[in-house]
């Protein structure tokens, strides 16, 4: 396979450059470059959507909503070399970058055996950004940004310290690849297996002529060659299996999650409130724990591939790089460390400075659990008392009385129940929700699905061990790495970690904590869903966890009984935040 180059829309574009790795292999690469001799700074990613293929042609359900809502992405541009989930070069280049993309090994033009997540891949990645920073065309400074995947493997690259690695963007992008990918509190997540099989097999090396062709290049998405389906899936990994497979947090997971304590480079980490089925937890927890001395957190909502393409979003993004791999003396130091976009019903934002993650300003508050009434009450119960409800069924709600007046919750939240079971396991499933004063359910845009709860969390009563070095007492953290049965109808102490949220409640509102056996369903009609999902969306987006080899009936349909009262201090911790 040969390279071209050519000029085109004021750029001159290298198509399909090979990159040698250190295995002999060649990555291809597509440069977008400013016509004028010169060096500038590096704008990379590595993945496995394939470089060739246009936005429009597999996502064209959200490349439709986002620009229906926001009509500024689609101007000052010709939409020619619009990529999924990675920068636009067109408003790139002109400001004096040079964009490139690399189809990761095995997908797109770059062949290979693909295993996502690997060692392989983060070695690979780091040998491309080294190759960019050496080139004629650069400053010898490289950035990585990019949505989801190419934000996932930031943190695994960075993690390796590549010599000419000089600033990351992280938007929307996880890094524990057991809890936030594979296994939600210990139960799968049936999103691997589907997501695999919509959006990497497609675009897998060797489809070729049975593959998608361009519409950035005309040429075949999946590379020159045409291989049988014999060889296309002896070259690649069984992700879905293994996740199946490997149910413990155990070496399979570890060697993909990074040392966040090796990641120095300065980074900005930008999240979405919606994003709790896969990337919120990973945003917060990698710019809280990442070594870097210069990091940044950002919070944003709606849906989670749009504002990276807004003006909003790209200038932030232009204003981190244009300080750190231009040198531009610009006002980027001052930005603060945490900029948070408050949520507020109806999909108001109010963006908001502060200082630490979580706030400073944080009033933990417990609700407690009432079993008797059902209800989340700001005082301890009395008495014990006990609710009980079908292992998969739709468990119970206990909620608040109207507020008397406005409530912000912005951060983490956490639940401590007591709880049994007829069997020797449960699934707990935990949903906070909002009611407005004439009962009915309030969600949110969430990152994909536009029916979402206020926040989730999730854990298998037999993973409750806890680690005490890493736990918090707003972030329970379980190792994940054994299973302890329970004793049928033995009371067992279990630490919930809800991941963080940010909402504004109107006074007369109602909070509830829902405790549940299976997934939270949006109580109205939906049918919402995208091209690039294989299933509708019902309230969790395509993160559903009902995989029936994972949840077998005898072990998880049988009762289920929530605890409360002075023995059982059941409550639900929330981080409530002065009004100002």
């Amino acid at each position: 396979m040969t390279y071209k180059t050519e000029i085109r829309m004021g750029m001159k574009i290298d198509w399909d450059v090979p990159i040698k790795m250190d295995d002999g292999l060649e990555m291809r690469a597509d440069i977008f470059r400013p016509i004028q001799d010169g060096k500038y700074p590096v704008i990379i990613t590595y993945g496995p959507y394939a470089k060739y293929l246009h936005f429009e042609q597999i996502y064209k359900t959200c490349w439709d909503k986002m620009i229906e809502t926001f009509p500024e992405v689609g101007s000052g541009t010709s939409n020619e070399f619009q990529s999924w989930e990675v920068v636009d070069p067109e408003k790139w280049v002109p400001d004096n970058y040079v964009v490139i993309r690399v189809d990761s090994r095995g997908c797109g033009r770059s062949p290979g055996y693909v295993e996502l997540y690997s060692p392989r891949e983060a070695q690979d990645f780091a040998i491309c950004i080294d190759w960019a920073g050496v080139q004629p065309w650069s400053n010898g400074k490289v950035g990585i940004n990019g949505i989801s995947y190419y934000g996932m493997n930031q943190w695994q690259v960075a993690a390796l310290q590549p010599k000419h690695l000089a600033g990351m963007c992280i938007w929307e992008g996880a890094n524990d690849f057991y809890r936030e990918l594979g296994h939600h509190g210990g139960i799968l997540c049936n999103f691997v297996e589907n997501w695999y099989e919509m959006q990497v097999t497609t675009v897998q090396y060797g489809l070729g002529k049975n593959g998608y062709r361009s519409g950035i290049t005309g040429d075949w998405v999946s590379g020159p060659e045409t291989l049988t389906k014999e060889e296309l899936g002896a070259n690649r990994f069984d992700f879905g299996g293994l996740t199946f497979k490997h149910e413990m947090d155990d070496a399979f997971w570890k060697c993909r999650t990074p040392d966040y304590s090796k990641i120095k480079v300065p980074l900005l980490s930008a999240g979405n409130w919606g994003g709790q089925g896969l990337h919120t937890r990973g945003n917060v927890e990698g710019f809280l724990n990442a070594g870097s001395e210069h990091k940044w957190l950002e919070m944003h909502g709606i849906e989670h591939w749009t504002h990276f393409y807004t003006d909003y979003g790209r200038a932030l993004q232009k204003r981190f790089f244009d300080h750190f791999l231009k040198g531009e003396k610009n006002d980027w130091l001052e930005q603060p460390k945490v900029y948070l976009n408050i949520r507020h019903p109806g999909e108001v934002f109010k963006p908001r400075a502060e200082t630490t993650w979580p706030l400073a300003s944080t009033q933990w508050t417990k609700m407690h659990l009432n079993a008797a009434s059902v209800t989340l009450e700001s005082k301890a119960c009395v008495a014990d008392t006990s609710i009980t409800y079908r292992g998969l069924g739709e468990g119970a709600s206990f909620l608040t009385t109207p507020l008397d007046q406005e409530m912000e919750l912005t951060g983490p939240l956490a639940a401590k129940l007591f709880v049994s079971s007829s069997t020797v396991d449960a699934d707990l499933f935990l949903i906070v929700r909002m009611f407005d004063p004439n009962m009915k359910e309030v969600t949110f845009q969430g990152a994909l699905d536009p029916n979402t709860p206020v926040a989730q969390g999730w854990l298998r009563a037999s993973h409750r061990a806890l680690d005490p070095e890493k736990t918090l007492p707003y972030r329970p953290y379980h190792p994940h790495q054994k299973k302890e049965l329970l004793t049928p109808n033995e009371v067992y102490e279990l630490d919930i970690e809800i991941l963080p949220t940010s909402i504004v409640i109107p006074a007369g509102y109602r909070i509830a904590l829902t405790v549940r056996g299976k997934d939270y369903v949006y109580p109205g009609a939906t049918g919402a869903k995208l091209s690039n999902m294989r299933y509708p969306f019902t309230g969790v987006g395509p993160f559903t966890h009902n995989h029936p080899k994972d949840r077998p009936l005898e072990i998880f349909d049988g009762q289920v009984t929530v605890h409360t009262g002075p023995k059982y201090p059941s409550h639900l911790l929330l981080p409530v935040i002065p009004k100002r």
